[in-house]
Parts: C-alpha cells; structure tokens; sequence
C-alpha cells in the first residue's frame, strides 16, 4: 500500500496528465493535473468511456475528432503507441478550445494480453494558438504578396542565407535559381553605372542606427536591358547596434517610370515634332546664358518662321500643316550640332540656340551666318505632302548673346522682332537684332496702347470726301477716319489703319465709324439738300468676317434710323483670300436690309472674275494708281477703259478715285464713268464742315 500510495504521488507530481484506461476503455484513474486539464474530479472521470458521446475532441486542423481516432482508442485496437498527437478538447460554448500534446502505449499483463492504456499529455494551448496565429500571418502575407508587384528578398547576415523569392527570378526574366542564388549575385546585377553609388550607401548602411530604407537602382534583366527598381528593407540590430538580419522588397519601377517619362513629355516636349517646347527651352536657354557667362564666348538665338504657312493649311488641309512641321523638325535636327538645342514654341515657330560660335562679336556673326546659309539650304529643298512636292522657305531673326545678364523673354522678343524685319525684306532670308528694332517695336507698342484709350475717350472723328456725278451732281460721300490725339495732332489714317489691323483694334474702331456714319444719314433725313445722299464707308475684312456683324450693322441701323439704302459698305479686294462663302453669306444677309456693296482698290489685288460675279456688288471703284496717270500714260488708259466696260458689263456702278486734274476727269467722264471722286472735285474735310458746306450749296 505504501508502494502505491508513493506512486499516486508522484504522478500528481507529474507535469504531464495521465490518465489509465482498462481493456474496456473506460478510465480507471487520472492524475490530479490530468483533471484540471479535462476539467473534472478524479471521480468524475472514472469510468467514463473513451466515446464522442462523452467527450468533444478536435483534430489538430480544428475538425471534430471520430471516436475511433481517440489516442486510446487506437492504441487498444491496434496495440501500438501513439506520439506527440495534437488533440483539442472543447470547452464551454463560448470559450476557446484547449490543445493538448497526447502520447499513449499499451500495457499488457504477465499472460501478454492488453491489460490497459495509458495516455500521457500536456498543455500546448498557448504553442497551438502561436502556431495559428503565425499561420494566419503567412496567409495575410501570402495574400498581399499575391496582389502586389512585390518581389521579397531576405539576407541573413550571420549564418549568409540568402533568399530570393520566385517573383523575384520572375522580375528579371529568370526561373527560380536559375543564377546560382548567393548574397552577392544582386549587385552584380545593378547597373556599372549606379554600382558605385550603390556599395556606398550599403556599406554606409552598417555603421548607421536606422532599422529601415529605401534606394532605387537598376537590374540587368535575363535579355540584357535594365528594370528600375525601389528596393525597401528592414535591418535587425543586436543591441550593440551591429546588423543581423535584412529582409525587404524589390518593387518594379517600369510603369511608374514610363507614367513619370510621359507627364515629363507632356510637360515639357512638344507632341506633333517631339521637339522640346517653350518651357524646356526658357530652362535650358537660361542655363547657356550662364556656360557663355563663364566661358566668354558669344552664342545666338535664332527665331525661324515658315514663310506662307496659313496658305498650307488653309488650301491643302491642317494634316498637310502637320505633315510639313514635322518633316522641317526632322531636317533641323539632322542640320543642327550636337551642342545646339532645338524647339517648337507653337505654329510654325522655332527656336535654336547656338553656342560656342566664338570670343568676338565677328566671329559669332560669322559662324550664325554660316549656320543660317546652311539651314536656308535645307529647309529650301521641296517637301512631300499628299505625294506632291511643296516648297516651304524660312524667314529667321537673329540675336547674339555673351552671357551678361539678359533676360530670356527679352532674347525671344528681340529675335522674334528680327525675324519679322526678314519677313519686311522679301522673306526667305535672316536678320540680326540691332537696337533700332526694339525702338520701333516700342513705338509700335506705345502707340498701340494710344490707339486704345483714344477709341475709349472717342478722339477718332469722321471726315467725308464727296462724289459727284459725271454731270457734276452731289451723289454721296466717302466716310474717312483721323485720329485727333489729346495734344491736339491729327493723323491721317496711314498712320494707325495698319497697326490697328495688326492688334485687332479694326473691329471696334470700325464699328464706331459705323454708328457715327448711320447716324448722320439719319440726321440728314428731312434735309432738302443732304437726305438723298449715299455714304461709303470702309468695313475690314476682320469685320466682315465675323458672325456677329450683319446683326451689329442691322441693330445700329434700328437703333440710329438710318436709310439701309443710303449706306453703302466698301470692300477692300482681301476679302477674296478668307472664307469666301462665309462672307459671301453675311453680305447677302445685309443686302436683303437694303444696304449696298462696292469693291475699293479694284485691280490692285486678288481680284478675279469668278469672285466677281459671285459678290453682291452694287460698285466698283477705280483705284487711284490707274486713275493718276491716264491722261499722260497711254498703257494706263486702256486698263480704266477695260475696268470701266467690265463695270457696265456687270451692270455696276463704277466710281474712280483719286482725280485731281481735269484732264483726268474729261478722260473718265467721255469714257463712261459714272462717279468721280479727288482733290479736283472736293477735299475730305470733317463731317460737320460738310454738312455746312453742302447744305448751302
């Protein structure tokens, strides 16, 4: 008894449970540890049988246990142990299972039969629930692993290990270990170039504390072209600070390059030539400023603009305009050096920037001269578009610089002023900047914003210059247009028509001639001596063009009361190079109101025949060239008498211009002129005066 009760003992002692079952199954004792793992007393467990019907075990993947897979059910059917078996008992609804570590053998009596089983087992609850918890990590890891571009790597700085994941072989073309994978073999993948950079900062990487990083590099891909990469790691540090461990990701940097090389062209190139724009050009411009600063050498900035490029587009299509830019982009780079830079600023508008042309000013002017000659070479050669050939020529302005500080804008303005100056001279040609353009341009400038506050403090004033009948009756007037300035000067219309054409200044000025000239035939109306008189007054072509104008022309006449009939709107021959039917359309509109059209200047343009005959006119007007020498130049005269027989041919008024000797009259008044206009018969003269003049005679 002593012998038993020592050995009941030392199993409650135990740190294992244990539990014995008879040949039956059924338990026959169990340590005290044994019953607070199962929950129950040492009498509650005796007797109880090893079934599902008495107790809820798991298998170790968490599925319900089958009684026949009891450890002690094994070991008495089969007769052999069972080792290091996980077994999961399941408590309260509600609470956690606990897992246990089972081992159980056979014992057998002295005859050998199996007499009993014990089952031996300790707690691994908190090991089991390690164990899952790690396991789910790894799916999470393997889950977002599988979603990403992630190629995991892992460098174990003690024992050398090295691992490189499949998606890592697979980002450089390769199979799994298909190099022969050691700690090395990444770097010597990296690019020679970046190598260097590279081994440095790894090796700046030991001594330093931080646990993380981030570096970007290039990898030799399996068919020899690199793949960028952003390689992020975590290091593991002892406590002296001393590396153990580097574990990390490779992230392929392709597309994101691609994406980042793309905005870049976007932002910076020009999409039709591929030539680099304004904004690349405005930075690399001031960066060679600066290299001509510190070298001493002069460089030149050339402005070059394709001669007729609207004509290109407007008679062969926009696609032939595109066609021709991209091949004169081609042929610029072919003639340019190296060290020069090209660029589109938009149109039919490029920029080159010379450098080292030279330490003097001759020499710099030579070499831009020997460059011009030799891109007017190849520009001049024909073009093919729609498989024609076509010639396109350049005109080029040119400014030199020696790095003093300049202001970028102010080379492209003074280069650009160049240019036109080119154009000015017969086009197809260069010109360097001198500072007499930039004091025209300034003018120009100056008066230009004079134009504007003089149209807005209404100093333009109408004058009328009369026409009168072969039989010497008052027929109308033209309507003319001075500027009378705030000092008191007054300009004719030579000197600020063109420039407000060129700023677009026409349209309002003209519109204000306009109103005023319909609301003097409306005051005229009643008047014995004026009410029946016509008034010719000039229309731009940007006017005539635009969709609004018949709507402007027809509420100034509803608004002043002028008779349409007695407005007469004069043409000048331009209008036959825009959008004819366009303008064709807006007249007819303006014809059906009774309002009437003449042609100015006619033979001076683009006149033609077709166009002619097309255009609602009421007139054709002589021009005063032909009209100035008809009664000494016998050449002149048959071309009146042909104008004056095509106007009765077409059943138009013709009105010559510009008489200012009587033989001139007698020659247009025998050969069947209808109206005559010049300083013989009368001068413009405000309109005012006219009226008063007029109204009396």
């Amino acid at each position: 008894m002593e012998i038993q009760r020592r050995l009941d003992d030392l199993l409650d002692h135990l740190p294992a449970g244990v539990v014995v079952h008879g040949a039956d199954g059924r338990i026959v004792s169990a340590n005290k540890l044994a019953c607070e793992l199962l929950g129950q007393s040492p009498e509650g467990l005796k007797g109880v049988e090893a079934s599902a019907a008495a107790w809820d075990l798991l298998r170790s993947d968490g599925s319900p246990m089958q009684t026949e897979q009891f450890p002690v059910n094994i070991v008495l059917r089969t007769g052999s142990k069972i080792s290091h078996l996980i077994v999961g008992i399941r408590g309260a609804r509600g609470t956690l299972p606990r897992w246990l570590i089972c081992n159980a053998y056979p014992e057998y009596d002295a005859a050998g039969q199996l007499r009993q089983a014990v089952v031996c087992f300790t707690d691994c609850t908190l090991l089991k629930r390690a164990k899952q918890r790690l396991q789910k990590s790894e799916q999470r890891l393997r889950l977002v692993l599988r979603g990403s571009t992630d190629a995991p790597w892992d460098n174990d700085l003690e024992t050398g290990e090295f691992y490189y994941s499949e998606r890592w072989w697979h980002m450089l073309g390769y199979q799994p270990d298909e190099l022969a994978p050691h700690a090395g073999l990444w770097l010597d993948l990296v690019h020679p170039d970046e190598r260097p950079g590279v081994d440095a900062f790894m090796a700046a990487l030991a001594p330093e504390r931080r646990e993380s990083y981030a570096i970007e590099f290039r990898l030799r891909h399996r068919d020899g072209h690199y793949v960028p990469v952003l390689s992020r790691g975590f290091v593991r540090r002892n406590a002296q600070g001393k590396p153990l461990r580097i574990s990390g990701t490779n992230t392929d940097l392709t597309e994101r390059k691609r994406a980042e090389r793309h905005i870049y062209e976007l932002a910076y190139f020009d999409q039709l030539t591929g030539l680099p724009n304004r904004r690349l050009l405005i930075e690399e411009l001031d960066k060679t400023l600066a290299r001509s600063h510190r070298s001493g050498r002069f460089g030149a900035l050339v402005f070059l603009d394709l001669d007729n490029f609207k004509l290109i587009n407007d008679t062969m299509g926009h696609a032939a305009g595109d066609a021709l830019l991209r091949q004169v982009a081609e042929r610029l780079r072919q003639t340019l050096r190296h060290s020069d830079h090209l660029a589109r600023l938009g149109g039919d508008e490029f920029v080159l920037v010379l450098e080292e042309l030279g330490a003097s000013v001759e020499d710099a002017v030579r070499e831009a001269n020997i460059v011009v000659d030799k891109l007017k070479l190849v520009l001049n050669q024909p073009y093919h578009l729609d498989d024609r050939p076509f010639v396109s020529t350049p005109s080029m302005g040119l400014v030199l610089f020696d790095g003093v500080p300049s202001d970028v804008e102010t080379l492209l303005k003074q280069a650009d002023l160049a240019m036109y100056q080119a154009k000015a001279q017969g086009r197809n040609t260069a010109r360097f900047f001198d500072p007499g353009m930039q004091a025209s341009a300034e003018r120009q400038a100056s008066l230009e914003r004079a134009l504007r506050e003089g149209l807005s403090a209404h100093e333009f004033v109408l004058y009328c210059q009369p026409q009168f009948s072969s039989g010497g009756d008052l027929l109308g007037a033209e309507v003319l247009v001075r500027w009378r300035r705030a000092d008191g000067v007054l300009l004719g219309p030579d000197q600020f028509i063109g420039l407000a054409e060129a700023s677009g200044l026409i349209v309002p000025l003209g519109q204000h001639v306009l109103e005023e000239s319909c609301r003097a035939l409306a005051r005229w109306q009643g008047d014995a001596a004026l009410d029946k008189l016509k008034l010719a007054v000039n229309v731009s072509v940007q006017q005539l063009r635009s969709a609004a104008f018949p709507d402007q022309v027809a509420r100034i006449l509803q608004d002043t009361g002028a008779p349409p009939a007695q407005l007469c709107l004069e043409l000048t021959e331009s209008v036959f190079a825009e959008n004819v039917a366009e303008i064709i359309a807006h007249m007819h509109t303006l014809c059906s109101l009774g309002v009437q059209f003449s042609l100015d200047d006619f033979g001076t343009g683009y006149s033609s025949l077709a166009y002619l005959r097309r255009f609602p006119l009421a007139a054709l007007k002589i021009d005063r060239s032909f009209v100035h020498d008809v009664h000494l130049d016998p050449a002149a005269a048959p071309i009146v008498e042909a104008i004056i027989a095509l106007a009765h041919g077409l059943r138009l008024d013709i009105v010559a211009e510009g008489v200012e000797h009587e033989a001139q009259r007698r020659f247009l008044v025998d050969g069947g002129c209808s109206a005559l206009q010049g300083y013989l018969l009368g001068r413009p003269v405000p309109i005012a005066d006219f009226e008063r003049l007029y109204r009396r005679a």
